[in-house]
Protein backbone atom coordinates (compact mmCIF):
# COMPACT_ATOMS: atom_id res chain seq x y z
CA UNK A 1 0.00 0.00 0.00
CA UNK A 2 1.36 3.48 -0.70
CA UNK A 3 2.40 5.65 2.16
CA UNK A 4 1.04 8.76 1.11
CA UNK A 5 -2.97 7.19 0.97
CA UNK A 6 -3.38 6.94 4.25
CA UNK A 7 -2.27 10.38 4.99
CA UNK A 8 -4.63 11.68 2.42
CA UNK A 9 -7.69 9.46 4.02
CA UNK A 10 -6.67 11.14 7.44
CA UNK A 11 -6.94 14.29 5.86
CA UNK A 12 -9.91 14.06 4.09
CA UNK A 13 -11.57 12.77 7.08
CA UNK A 14 -10.44 15.29 9.47
CA UNK A 15 -11.08 18.61 7.40
CA UNK A 16 -14.43 17.08 6.14
CA UNK A 17 -15.95 13.99 7.85
CA UNK A 18 -19.46 13.51 6.41
CA UNK A 19 -18.72 14.01 2.65
CA UNK A 20 -15.67 11.70 3.26
CA UNK A 21 -17.94 9.08 5.08
CA UNK A 22 -20.39 9.23 2.10
CA UNK A 23 -18.58 8.59 0.00
CA UNK A 24 -16.77 5.52 1.67
CA UNK A 25 -20.22 4.56 1.93
CA UNK A 26 -21.23 4.68 -1.56
CA UNK A 27 -17.82 3.10 -3.10
CA UNK A 28 -18.29 0.35 -1.12
CA UNK A 29 -22.19 -0.51 -2.20
CA UNK A 30 -20.77 0.49 -6.10
CA UNK A 31 -17.94 -2.27 -5.74
CA UNK A 32 -20.06 -4.73 -3.88
CA UNK A 33 -23.46 -3.94 -6.68
CA UNK A 34 -20.78 -4.23 -9.59
CA UNK A 35 -19.08 -7.86 -8.64
CA UNK A 36 -22.03 -9.22 -7.26
CA UNK A 37 -24.77 -8.42 -10.36
CA UNK A 38 -26.94 -6.32 -8.11
CA UNK A 39 -27.24 -3.01 -10.34
CA UNK A 40 -29.89 -1.65 -7.87
CA UNK A 41 -26.99 -1.81 -5.32
CA UNK A 42 -24.12 -0.44 -7.62
CA UNK A 43 -26.72 2.49 -8.84
CA UNK A 44 -27.41 3.36 -4.98
CA UNK A 45 -23.41 3.62 -4.22
CA UNK A 46 -22.79 5.82 -7.31
CA UNK A 47 -25.46 8.07 -6.24
CA UNK A 48 -24.50 8.16 -3.21
CA UNK A 49 -21.25 9.39 -4.31
CA UNK A 50 -22.74 11.77 -6.79
CA UNK A 51 -24.08 13.20 -3.15
CA UNK A 52 -20.88 13.01 -1.00
CA UNK A 53 -19.11 15.00 -4.05
CA UNK A 54 -21.96 17.39 -4.20
CA UNK A 55 -22.02 17.96 -0.61
CA UNK A 56 -18.55 18.27 -0.51
CA UNK A 57 -18.45 21.00 -3.53
CA UNK A 58 -21.45 23.12 -1.62
CA UNK A 59 -19.24 23.27 1.90
CA UNK A 60 -16.38 23.99 -0.01
CA UNK A 61 -17.99 26.88 -1.90
CA UNK A 62 -20.07 28.48 1.65
CA UNK A 63 -16.26 28.51 3.04
CA UNK A 64 -15.40 31.20 0.51
CA UNK A 65 -18.23 32.92 0.01
CA UNK A 66 -17.31 35.65 3.13
CA UNK A 67 -14.87 38.00 1.73
CA UNK A 68 -12.64 40.05 4.01
CA UNK A 69 -13.87 43.81 4.27
CA UNK A 70 -12.02 46.12 2.69
CA UNK A 71 -9.38 48.18 3.84
CA UNK A 72 -9.42 51.68 4.66
CA UNK A 73 -6.30 53.76 3.80
CA UNK A 74 -4.84 55.78 6.67
CA UNK A 75 -3.87 59.49 6.07
CA UNK A 76 -1.76 61.33 8.42
CA UNK A 77 -2.25 64.66 7.42
CA UNK A 78 -5.86 65.95 6.95
CA UNK A 79 -6.31 66.60 3.35
CA UNK A 80 -6.37 70.45 3.84
CA UNK A 81 -3.18 70.90 5.28
CA UNK A 82 -0.44 73.14 3.16
CA UNK A 83 3.27 73.06 2.59
CA UNK A 84 3.22 76.43 4.70
CA UNK A 85 2.57 74.47 7.62
CA UNK A 86 4.99 71.65 7.76
CA UNK A 87 8.37 72.17 9.04
CA UNK A 88 11.06 71.60 6.79
CA UNK A 89 12.22 68.17 6.69
CA UNK A 90 16.19 68.86 6.03
CA UNK A 91 18.50 71.08 8.66
CA UNK A 92 20.18 74.47 6.91
CA UNK A 93 23.82 72.81 6.03
CA UNK A 94 26.32 74.03 8.54
CA UNK A 95 30.31 74.05 7.03
CA UNK A 96 32.63 72.10 9.36
CA UNK A 97 35.55 73.82 10.50
CA UNK A 98 39.11 72.23 9.60
CA UNK A 99 41.42 72.21 12.80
Amino acid sequence: MNAALPRFLKSAYRKEPLPAFLITIGVVNAVIGGFGDRWSLFTLGLGTVGVAIALRWWIISQKRQPEAPQPVAQHYLPYHSSNSELPPLSAPKQRRRRE
